[in-house]
């Protein structure tokens, strides 16, 4: 399954010796006489006693891998953080000022918040009350909605539905039918779609028409082609101004990230 939790930093067994090594080997470099301290110019004998002594060190000082490791994560977290900013900057005007996506809340806000979602990622339903309340509690938020259709045929269903009753109906209707597929119960079929169409007095033959049209095929490939220079594959997936989270995040956490760039942009 494609829907991830937020994505955390993780040192694989390999890299973990690497860098127990790297650490004992510092500190017993350190520790051992000056005309041995290249262990290139070392005996076979004086390799296997810097070695033991690396051993020695690490059993004595367990805390000096701790220290390293945490060090390395937070290098690795920046890096990442850094990496999201420079893409996130490379592509802008797909992400923020594309002419196809929804944007609710304030159009004007302070901070635009982008999300790629899928109506059927368990995460993402989760994530929409709460996105919700961010949007409406803050007031200042100008949000967009990516459509990126990834957990198979009813998810695209979804989709195209919700891009054509976009292209057919305009933002207010768009608006409610997001909420209903992102709360739907069942399964997505073409007469649950219908229901949902006359329920709310759309033109249920344009909007069913329209799910096919070449436009929306272009919005979703586009779509996705963007969530792949973004490195996205998971749903949820957001945007805060400069800042890229992949996964589900809570609204404090949310609001945390929108108040972080609010002040950056202070």
């Amino acid at each position: 399954m494609l829907t991830r939790t937020p994505m955390r930093n993780t040192i694989h067994g390999t890299d973990m010796k690497a860098l127990a090594f790297a650490a004992a080997a510092t500190a017993a470099l350190h520790s051992a006489p000056a005309q041995a301290t290249d262990i290139g110019d070392m005996t076979e004998a004086e390799r296997a006693a810097f070695g033991e002594q690396v051993r020695a060190y690490l059993l004595e000082n367990p805390e000096v891998l701790m220290e390293a490791i945490a060090i390395l994560e937070e290098r690795q977290a920046a890096a990442q953080a850094q990496g999201d900013v420079d893409l996130v900057a490379a592509n802008a005007d797909a992400i923020f000022d594309d002419g196809h996506s929804w944007v609710g809340g304030n159009p004007d806000g302070d901070v635009t918040v982008v999300e790629f979602l899928d109506y059927r990622c368990g995460y993402c339903r989760r994530a929409f009350p709460e996105v919700k309340e961010l949007i409406q509690s803050d007031g200042d938020i100008r949000f967009i909605v990516k459509e990126f259709p990834i957990l198979g045929e009813q998810s695209e269903l979804a989709s195209r539905f919700a891009i054509s009753v976009l292209n057919e109906a305009g933002d207010d209707a768009y608006e409610q039918v997001h909420d209903i597929l992102m709360t739907l119960r069942g399964d997505v079929t073409e007469p649950a779609l219908r229901q949902i169409a006359a329920e709310l007095d759309l033109d249920e033959e344009a909007v069913m028409e329209g799910m096919s049209h070449p436009d929306v095929d272009e919005i979703i490939a586009e779509n996705r082609a963007l969530a792949q220079k973004l490195r996205i594959s998971g749903t949820p997936s957001f945007v805060f101004g400069e800042q890229m989270v992949r996964g589900y995040v809570p609204l404090d956490a949310m609001q945390q990230i929108v108040a972080q760039e609010r002040e950056s942009e202070g």
